[in-house]
């Protein structure tokens, strides 16, 4: 057999990090007499950290396309390992560092490097100009009004005077920024005097961005303007807050596009989608929660009606324009009938008139029975059936027509009751039947009554509900 060999004396091989260091800083904490076996074994655990935070931080050079790695990206190669980052040093003010003389008494010690610092010159910052801070942020409160009355403080824009208050909100601003002049029947030097009055209110009451604002919108919802503008123009209406001192000129611009589309019969298709445009305007601006709107209702509502109630609208835009129109009103309504009781009343009335003239048009018919319908089934059953609507209309149709007014009553007919999913004729040889067809006879008319008979649940719903609620 071999004598086995004798091992080899266990050699601990130096890195970058000597061990000489580690027993520096075990003597600053007061550790003498460190041995070489921990030091080595420490000095190599050091070198491997250095070595993973190199590894990290090239990591984050790479992925932001440098090629030098900064103290950023040691402090987020610090982060990802969990350890607390090194502060005091800025990735775009490096420190610079210097190499020290080499030191006479110890000329076995490696090169020392340290940071230079800036020597600062104090005269050169005292002649220089002092950069002043600016002063922070800050808030303070003041009365915009006290119980109505607005408090005449630099805060508060100006009082306007009364006498002129109403000439302002007559007519909305025009694209140059200013108020319509006088009547030309005044002395030029009158008209030039009010004009620079109400110039000089215009600045007082909208601002210059509210003016601007106006114009764009205006001219962004008209035809031929791109469905794209017209859409962001009705959402600003609907959503945007700080609008309520331009309501009284959009009002009254809704209500001047509604005259000038209707004055010449509204055949056009043009006008047609004119005035779908004005009552969407119309519907954006009842959206609108931030909007006080109950002091211009009687200025809403000539629109409203007007586009309800015309009797020649565009054929192809007629029906979906009364409805839109009757949708509108039942938002007003909504929104508004408990602070105004007698608005619903008055409507109502308007309505009926509408309706049961003998002088009326189908037209005026169709959209007073829409109305009645955006309303509601008590508004249904007061015009058409107690009201006589209904019979009115059929007495006006030949047998077997129909139409939009027809559709319209039909419409009305189903607020009341709705039809039946499986109809079932009504048969003049049964009694009952027939006090059933009599009776819808006396209620709604010969014409209407005869376009139930094929339904008989519809027809003895639409009776008890008359009933339940006379």
């Amino acid at each position: 057999m071999s004598k086995p060999k004798a091992k080899a004396a266990q050699t601990h091989q130096t890195g970058i990090y000597k061990s000489d260091s580690v027993r520096d800083v075990a003597e600053s904490l007061g550790i003498a007499n460190l041995s070489e076996t921990v030091a080595s074994s420490l000095a190599s655990d050091v070198e491997y950290r250095i070595h993973q935070v190199i590894e990290e931080a090239s990591r984050f050079m790479r992925h932001a396309r440098r090629t030098t790695i900064t103290t950023s990206d040691i402090d987020q190669a610090l982060r990802v390992l969990n350890i607390e980052p090194l502060y005091g040093h800025n990735p775009h003010n490096p420190p610079v560092f210097r190499r020290a003389l080499p030191f006479p008494n110890a000329a076995n010690v490696g090169p020392v490097y340290f940071v230079d610092d800036e020597e600062i010159d104090f005269d050169r910052v005292l002649r220089e100009e002092k950069i002043t801070l600016p002063k922070g942020v800050s808030w303070t409160a003041h009365w915009l009004a006290v119980e109505g009355v607005q408090p005449l403080i630099p805060e508060n824009p100006p009082a306007i005077p009364k006498d002129v208050d109403q000439e302002i909100t007559k007519s909305p601003p025009q694209a140059n920024g200013t108020f319509p002049l006088t009547p030309p029947s005044e002395s030029r030097s009158t008209v030039k005097k009010q004009q620079q009055q109400q110039q000089q209110l215009v600045k007082q009451v909208l601002s210059r961005e509210l003016q601007l604002y106006y114009t764009r919108l205006t001219a962004s919802l008209l035809p031929p303007t791109d469905s794209t503008k017209r859409t962001a123009a009705l959402a600003s209406l609907r959503n945007d807050a700080g609008l309520q001192a331009l309501l009284p000129y959009l009002i009254r611009w809704v209500g001047e596009g509604v005259v000038t589309a209707l004055k010449e019969g509204a055949q056009t298709e043009a006008d047609g989608r004119s005035l779908e445009v004005l009552l969407d305007v119309v519907s954006a601006i009842l959206e609108n929660n931030t909007l006080f709107i109950e002091p211009y209702l009687h200025q809403l509502l000539p629109a409203i009606l007007s586009t309800l109630l015309h009797s020649t609208l565009p054929p192809s835009h007629a029906t979906h324009l009364r409805t839109s129109a009757a949708q509108t009103l039942s938002r007003l309504l909504t929104q508004h009938s408990t602070t105004y009781p007698s608005l619903s009343p008055r409507i109502m009335k308007t309505l009926l008139v509408a309706l049961i003239s003998s002088d009326k048009s189908k037209g005026t018919r169709e959209g007073a029975i829409r109305g009645l319908v955006g309303i509601g089934k008590e508004a249904v059953r007061k015009g058409l059936v107690e009201g006589g609507g209904v019979k009115v209309v059929g007495s006006e149709c030949t047998p077997g027509e129909t139409g939009p007014l027809v559709d319209s009553v039909m419409t009305a007919l189903h607020v009341l009751h709705p039809a039946s999913d499986m109809p079932e004729s009504l048969d003049a040889t049964d009694d009952e039947d027939t006090v059933t067809m009599g009776q819808l006879q006396d209620v709604l008319g010969n014409f209407f009554a005869e376009k139930l008979y094929g339904d008989k649940g519809w027809a003895l719903g639409i009776l008890s509900s008359i009933k339940q609620q006379s």
